[in-house]
């Protein structure tokens, strides 16, 4: 084992002793454990979530992929710490062996895939660059022309150059990012490369400890180079972008399920962060008083971490009576934001979209666009898309004590908004919704309707997913819409539920890409999913964000297919499938599965995606692609 895994392992081993001491639970020993087994354990504590089909749970099968140390450190301290709050070192070691079905055993030994020479510099401005979520900070997800560096008649052409593992992940949920001549991603595992954009050879990593699901925002001053990002406990992080070593880390939100999932945005100096929560999945567990999370922005200097002002969505949770089993409910909670915020410099303002309320009463700033003054958090305005939204994980549970009455359809928005200039010298502020529908909004009048175009059926995974791209013409949008379809025991590709029988996603339902004016909504073309040609457990769902370039928008879907299609017509010209075992360029063993959550990233003639993302029957995968032209 090398000096940095034995180190790693040492803080994982005390990070879970300190924890579980924190909650008055021993680590000595036989003692503290029950004669329960790890399989019943798993199902009175875990198999409610992983094996019911609910949503953001990966099932058992993704559970399994992962390492020892991840299973362990997830239930002691991580993001399913709730579940396992009282639960012994010995009885979270029994689960772990159960999923694993083996002893505990290390991790391998991975070949050095170090860079050999320095690269070129980081500051140098002729190098192309992708940054961020969004390219830029209005979130346009267009790559230009002196960037992209790839004609729409070479993207036929693309073959894979080099793949890198993610080392004992089953998600691959963070999109890179490129600058002077390096790639910098994040993984679930908790770690955060460096990589040569050409080669993939590694310059550095940097273990942050929780999964990082943000792209990494590069910003540029006097001080040098630096890469900000988000992790899965709300914490934000600043990296000196030569080097990986940390300039500094902020908590930018006390709640204990406050995660950072959307790119923070930077601009003149202040880093913008927004803050998503896993507190919709933990109202699953009938015990966990539901709800008191409130979405926000955080405002950060950029050269210190310093807090410059926080803004929520809502005010702070009072107590609303009990539940079915007399735990203490609350509220208003809920409106998470999970995209990339957009900063309007003309207005000095900043936007961003919400998702859904967990618990009554539902707030008006759910399901909505919002409108935050730059300088000071004050929030200016908002538009509500879907009113009295109030949902959590306990609707679809086997335990619904938590679920609020007249429940909402879940109707988050995932995407972030997009602001444009059209040809008449208006501007629009543009975003699609899971409940199918893509609305533009005034932003220069408080955010009034200008048009709504319904391209989705919506639901619970449906509509548009995780974001749109725009060019000088049109927006494009992919359609989610996943199905599920009860089938006989032993079906290929089915998933058991809790609540008896199996499913699997609908081959036939969902997925397809659309291409809207900008200007009206009118739709241009729409090009439905090619099919799933028979292969077991395949959704047509296409969730993951687009991406454009001049001529060219690219779409990834369940299926694991990443296509390009001309930008006028629809055509689908270059589809690539990325469900297949990899030689990577680290020597980890990786497997591409679903594309979902993060989208292509274009830059230097070269286009960079992520494989695999287990959820809710979906296929897991631990793989970073990278094409080109002349490929290997």
């Amino acid at each position: 084992m090398s000096s940095e895994k034995a180190v790693g392992l040492i803080w994982l081993q005390f990070s879970i002793g300190l924890l579980l001491a924190t909650i008055g639970i021993s680590c000595s020993g036989a003692e503290e454990a029950t004669s329960q087994s790890g399989e019943a354990l798993y199902q009175q504590r875990c198999a409610s979530c992983h094996d019911g089909g609910v949503a953001r749970a990966p099932d058992r099968n993704a559970l399994r992929q992962l390492s020892d140390q991840r299973i362990g450190f997830q239930i002691a301290y991580g993001l399913m710490s709730a579940q396992g709050r009282d639960l012994s070192k010995d009885q979270i070691g029994a689960i772990t062996r159960y999923l694993k079905g083996t002893a505990p055993a290390p991790a391998p030994e991975l070949p050095d895939s170090r860079c050999r020479d320095d690269g070129p510099k980081l500051a140098d401005a002729a190098l192309p660059r992708w940054n961020g979520w969004g390219v830029d900070i209005r979130q346009h997800r267009f790559q230009p022309a002196d960037n992209a560096r790839l004609a729409a008649d070479d993207v036929p052409r693309l073959k894979l150059k080099w793949a890198f593992g993610f080392p004992g992940d089953s998600r691959a949920f963070a999109q890179p990012t490129v600058w002077g001549g390096r790639l910098f991603v994040g993984s679930a595992g908790g770690k955060v490369y460096a990589l040569d954009a050409s080669t993939g050879c590694q310059r550095w990593v940097f273990d942050a400890g929780f999964g990082v699901r943000s792209a990494v925002t590069i910003g540029e001053d006097e001080r040098g180079v630096t890469a900000y990002f988000g992790d899965q406990r709300g914490n934000a992080y600043a990296l000196d972008a030569e080097t990986g070593k940390l300039k500094w880390t902020r908590r930018v939100e006390e709640h204990q399920a406050a995660m950072i999932t959307g790119a923070p945005t930077l601009a003149d100096g202040i880093l913008y962060v927004p803050v998503s929560s896993l507190e919709e999945a933990l109202a699953a567990d009938p015990r966990y008083g539901c709800c008191s999370f409130r979405g926000l922005i955080v405002a950060l200097g950029a050269a210190t971490g310093e807090v410059k002002w926080r803004s929520y969505v809502s005010p702070p949770a009072q107590a609303q009576g009990t539940s079915s089993m007399g735990v203490q409910l609350f509220g208003p909670s809920g409106g998470a934001i999970w995209s990339a915020p957009t900063v309007d410099v003309k207005t000095n303002t900043i936007y961003a979209t919400t998702g859904d309320s967990y618990s009554h009463p539902a707030q008006d700033t759910s399901d909505a666009f919002v409108a935050f003054d730059l300088v000071n958090g004050r929030l200016r305005w908002s538009r509500q898309m879907t009113t009295s939204d109030a949902y959590n994980v306990a609707c679809t549970s086997q335990y619904r004590a938590n679920c609020p009455d007249n429940k909402g359809p879940d109707f988050d928005f995932g995407s972030s908004a997009i602001l444009v200039d059209l040809a008449d010298g208006k501007r629009e502020l543009i975003a699609g919704q899971k409940s199918g529908m893509v609305h533009a909004l005034d932003p220069d009048h408080d955010g009034a309707i200008v048009w709504q175009r319904r391209i989705g059926q919506g639901s619970t995974l449906g509509g548009v997913q995780w974001g749109m791209a725009v060019d000088d013409e049109n927006v494009y949008v992919a359609v989610s819409d996943v199905g599920l379809e009860r089938v006989a025991p032993g079906t290929p590709g089915a998933q058991k539920t809790i609540m008896g029988g199996e499913l699997k996603m609908d081959p036939r339902q969902g997925g397809g890409l659309f291409a809207l004016k900008l200007a009206t909504g009118e739709v241009v073309w729409h090009t439905p999913h090619p099919g799933c040609n028979d292969r077991p457990g395949c959704s047509p769902a296409q969730s993951a964000a687009v991406t454009a370039i001049p001529g060219v928008v690219f779409s990834g879907g369940l299926d694991g297919h990443l296509r390009a299609y001309v930008a006028k017509t629809g055509e689908i010209i270059w589809d690539v499938d990325t469900i297949q075992d990899y030689m990577t360029v680290n020597g980890a063993a990786a497997h591409g599965g679903s594309l979902d959550g993060p989208g292509a990233a274009v830059a230097g003639g070269m286009l960079y995606v992520n494989s695999g993302y287990t959820n809710y029957g979906t296929l897991p995968g631990n793989v970073l692609l990278a094409f080109s032209v002349d490929g290997k």
